[in-house]
């Protein structure tokens, strides 16, 4: 695996609305899956799916601390990766006409 290959990897793991809203939340701070499920309304095996695919993405990591499994942003560098899309995204707003 060459970095294009991870660099697709990631963004296709960002490239859907929930997980990155999943990402965002967590980038606040590391938290149970308890809480993410009731954060975000969706089936906790749906949940499970997206946080699956952040974490082979290399996105997130795990640990189970009790019966409760704990999720954190495992890339710092994704924070400024969000950064600078939201950057991309405000030019992109204001260089069109409505």
């Amino acid at each position: 695996m060459n970095a294009d290959d991870v660099s697709v990897r990631i963004f296709k793991a960002l490239g859907h609305p929930v997980r990155l809203q999943i990402v965002k939340f967590l980038l606040v701070e590391p938290q149970c899956v308890c809480v993410l499920n009731q954060l975000f309304d969706y089936s906790q095996a749906n949940l499970s799916q997206h946080l699956k695919i952040l974490r082979e993405a290399g996105i997130l990591d795990s640990q189970k601390i009790g019966v409760e499994m704990h999720y954190r942003v495992k890339l710092k560098g994704i924070e400024k990766l969000i950064a600078a899309m939201d950057l991309t995204v405000a030019e992109y707003f204001n260089t069109i006409d409505f």
